[in-house]
Protein backbone atom coordinates (compact mmCIF):
# COMPACT_ATOMS: atom_id res chain seq x y z
CA UNK A 1 0.00 0.00 0.00
CA UNK A 2 1.27 3.48 -0.81
CA UNK A 3 2.34 5.02 2.51
CA UNK A 4 0.76 8.42 1.70
CA UNK A 5 -2.62 6.74 1.03
CA UNK A 6 -2.33 4.84 4.30
CA UNK A 7 -1.34 8.03 6.16
CA UNK A 8 -4.25 10.00 4.68
CA UNK A 9 -6.75 7.29 5.66
CA UNK A 10 -5.37 7.05 9.19
CA UNK A 11 -5.36 10.82 9.77
CA UNK A 12 -8.51 11.97 7.98
CA UNK A 13 -10.70 14.45 9.86
CA UNK A 14 -14.00 12.61 9.33
CA UNK A 15 -14.16 8.84 9.65
CA UNK A 16 -15.76 7.02 6.75
CA UNK A 17 -16.85 3.97 8.70
CA UNK A 18 -20.12 2.92 7.13
CA UNK A 19 -19.42 0.03 4.80
CA UNK A 20 -22.40 -2.27 4.42
CA UNK A 21 -21.36 -5.91 4.38
CA UNK A 22 -22.76 -7.86 1.43
CA UNK A 23 -25.50 -10.16 2.71
CA UNK A 24 -23.94 -13.36 1.35
CA UNK A 25 -20.59 -12.45 2.94
CA UNK A 26 -22.31 -11.88 6.30
CA UNK A 27 -23.97 -15.30 5.93
CA UNK A 28 -20.62 -16.94 5.20
CA UNK A 29 -19.11 -15.16 8.20
CA UNK A 30 -21.91 -16.32 10.52
CA UNK A 31 -21.47 -19.91 9.30
CA UNK A 32 -17.78 -19.82 10.40
CA UNK A 33 -18.75 -19.25 14.03
CA UNK A 34 -19.19 -22.15 16.43
CA UNK A 35 -22.52 -21.71 18.19
CA UNK A 36 -25.05 -23.52 20.33
CA UNK A 37 -28.83 -23.44 20.31
CA UNK A 38 -30.04 -20.55 22.46
CA UNK A 39 -26.86 -18.45 22.13
CA UNK A 40 -27.46 -14.70 22.32
CA UNK A 41 -25.89 -13.10 19.23
CA UNK A 42 -25.03 -9.39 19.23
CA UNK A 43 -24.65 -7.24 16.12
CA UNK A 44 -22.81 -4.22 17.54
CA UNK A 45 -23.41 -2.05 14.47
CA UNK A 46 -26.63 -3.20 12.83
CA UNK A 47 -27.11 -0.12 10.59
CA UNK A 48 -30.72 -1.00 9.73
CA UNK A 49 -33.44 -3.33 11.00
CA UNK A 50 -32.66 -5.73 8.17
CA UNK A 51 -28.88 -5.44 8.61
CA UNK A 52 -26.64 -7.91 6.79
CA UNK A 53 -25.69 -9.71 9.99
CA UNK A 54 -28.62 -9.14 12.34
CA UNK A 55 -31.25 -10.42 9.93
CA UNK A 56 -29.35 -13.71 9.48
CA UNK A 57 -28.41 -14.51 13.08
CA UNK A 58 -29.87 -17.75 14.38
CA UNK A 59 -31.72 -18.03 17.68
CA UNK A 60 -31.67 -15.14 20.14
CA UNK A 61 -30.28 -11.83 18.96
CA UNK A 62 -29.68 -8.25 20.07
CA UNK A 63 -28.24 -5.21 18.35
CA UNK A 64 -26.63 -1.81 18.76
CA UNK A 65 -26.56 1.09 16.32
CA UNK A 66 -25.11 4.49 17.21
CA UNK A 67 -27.37 6.30 14.70
CA UNK A 68 -30.35 4.95 16.68
CA UNK A 69 -28.85 6.08 20.00
CA UNK A 70 -27.96 2.54 21.04
CA UNK A 71 -24.16 2.84 21.19
CA UNK A 72 -22.25 -0.44 21.47
CA UNK A 73 -19.71 1.21 23.76
CA UNK A 74 -22.53 1.67 26.31
CA UNK A 75 -24.02 -1.83 25.87
CA UNK A 76 -24.67 -3.72 29.13
CA UNK A 77 -26.05 -7.07 27.88
CA UNK A 78 -24.49 -10.53 28.19
CA UNK A 79 -24.05 -11.86 24.64
CA UNK A 80 -22.60 -15.29 23.93
CA UNK A 81 -21.39 -14.19 20.49
CA UNK A 82 -20.46 -10.77 19.11
CA UNK A 83 -20.29 -10.65 15.32
CA UNK A 84 -20.22 -7.83 12.76
CA UNK A 85 -18.29 -5.28 10.75
CA UNK A 86 -17.03 -2.65 13.22
CA UNK A 87 -16.04 0.95 12.49
CA UNK A 88 -12.30 0.85 11.85
CA UNK A 89 -11.77 4.34 13.30
CA UNK A 90 -12.87 3.02 16.71
CA UNK A 91 -11.37 -0.46 16.50
CA UNK A 92 -9.34 -0.42 19.73
CA UNK A 93 -12.32 0.83 21.75
CA UNK A 94 -14.50 -1.73 19.96
CA UNK A 95 -12.16 -4.60 20.78
CA UNK A 96 -11.81 -3.44 24.40
CA UNK A 97 -15.61 -3.29 24.82
CA UNK A 98 -16.02 -6.68 23.14
CA UNK A 99 -13.56 -8.25 25.58
CA UNK A 100 -15.19 -6.45 28.52
CA UNK A 101 -18.56 -8.05 27.66
CA UNK A 102 -16.86 -11.46 28.01
CA UNK A 103 -18.72 -13.43 25.32
CA UNK A 104 -17.64 -16.95 24.37
CA UNK A 105 -16.94 -15.83 20.76
CA UNK A 106 -15.88 -12.50 19.25
CA UNK A 107 -15.82 -12.38 15.45
CA UNK A 108 -15.31 -9.43 13.16
CA UNK A 109 -14.78 -8.46 9.54
CA UNK A 110 -11.74 -6.16 9.58
CA UNK A 111 -9.13 -4.82 7.19
CA UNK A 112 -6.14 -7.13 6.94
CA UNK A 113 -3.80 -4.35 8.13
CA UNK A 114 -5.86 -4.03 11.33
CA UNK A 115 -4.80 -7.44 12.66
CA UNK A 116 -1.66 -6.45 14.53
CA UNK A 117 0.54 -8.22 17.08
CA UNK A 118 -0.59 -5.70 19.71
CA UNK A 119 -4.25 -6.53 19.08
CA UNK A 120 -3.59 -10.28 19.05
CA UNK A 121 -1.83 -9.84 22.37
CA UNK A 122 -4.79 -7.84 23.74
CA UNK A 123 -7.15 -10.73 23.00
CA UNK A 124 -4.69 -13.36 24.20
CA UNK A 125 -4.17 -11.53 27.52
CA UNK A 126 -7.97 -11.55 27.97
CA UNK A 127 -8.10 -15.33 27.45
CA UNK A 128 -9.17 -15.41 23.78
CA UNK A 129 -7.42 -17.37 21.05
CA UNK A 130 -7.70 -16.55 17.36
CA UNK A 131 -9.17 -19.83 16.05
CA UNK A 132 -10.19 -18.94 12.49
CA UNK A 133 -9.12 -16.42 9.88
CA UNK A 134 -10.32 -16.08 6.29
CA UNK A 135 -9.02 -13.61 3.72
CA UNK A 136 -11.62 -11.96 1.49
CA UNK A 137 -11.90 -9.18 -1.05
CA UNK A 138 -14.97 -6.96 -1.31
CA UNK A 139 -15.23 -4.98 -4.55
CA UNK A 140 -14.64 -1.24 -3.98
CA UNK A 141 -13.36 -1.67 -0.41
CA UNK A 142 -9.78 -0.64 0.24
CA UNK A 143 -7.36 -3.59 0.20
CA UNK A 144 -7.96 -7.08 1.51
CA UNK A 145 -10.22 -7.83 4.46
CA UNK A 146 -10.32 -10.75 6.86
CA UNK A 147 -12.93 -12.57 8.88
CA UNK A 148 -11.51 -13.35 12.33
CA UNK A 149 -12.91 -15.56 15.09
CA UNK A 150 -11.64 -15.37 18.67
CA UNK A 151 -12.85 -17.98 21.16
CA UNK A 152 -12.59 -17.77 24.94
CA UNK A 153 -10.20 -20.34 26.39
CA UNK A 154 -8.97 -21.60 23.01
CA UNK A 155 -5.42 -21.81 21.65
CA UNK A 156 -4.23 -19.32 19.01
CA UNK A 157 -3.71 -20.63 15.48
CA UNK A 158 -1.20 -17.87 14.80
CA UNK A 159 2.04 -16.94 16.49
CA UNK A 160 3.52 -13.47 16.73
CA UNK A 161 6.23 -11.52 18.45
CA UNK A 162 6.37 -7.87 19.37
CA UNK A 163 10.03 -7.41 18.49
CA UNK A 164 10.82 -4.79 15.89
CA UNK A 165 13.42 -6.41 13.67
CA UNK A 166 15.83 -4.07 11.93
CA UNK A 167 18.17 -4.56 9.02
CA UNK A 168 21.49 -2.72 8.99
CA UNK A 169 20.32 -0.59 6.04
CA UNK A 170 17.07 0.43 7.79
CA UNK A 171 19.09 1.27 10.91
CA UNK A 172 21.18 3.79 8.99
CA UNK A 173 24.24 1.57 8.79
CA UNK A 174 25.61 1.18 5.28
CA UNK A 175 27.03 -2.30 5.69
CA UNK A 176 24.99 -5.44 6.35
CA UNK A 177 27.95 -6.59 8.46
CA UNK A 178 27.81 -3.60 10.85
CA UNK A 179 27.61 -4.34 14.55
CA UNK A 180 24.06 -3.28 15.48
CA UNK A 181 21.40 -4.91 17.61
CA UNK A 182 19.44 -7.54 15.66
CA UNK A 183 16.20 -6.63 17.39
CA UNK A 184 14.70 -3.90 19.52
CA UNK A 185 11.84 -4.61 21.93
CA UNK A 186 8.55 -3.04 20.85
CA UNK A 187 7.50 0.14 22.68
Amino acid sequence: MNSSISHNIKHRKVAKDVFITPSLLAKSHIEMIPHKRGDLWLDPCRFSKDGSYYSQFPDEKDWCEITEEKDFLNYKGKPDIICGNPPYSRLDKWFTKSIELNPRVISYLIGINNLTARRLEMFENAGYGLTKIKMIKVFSWFGMSILVVWEKGKKQIIDYDRIIWRTPIASGHPSPMSKIPDAVPAP
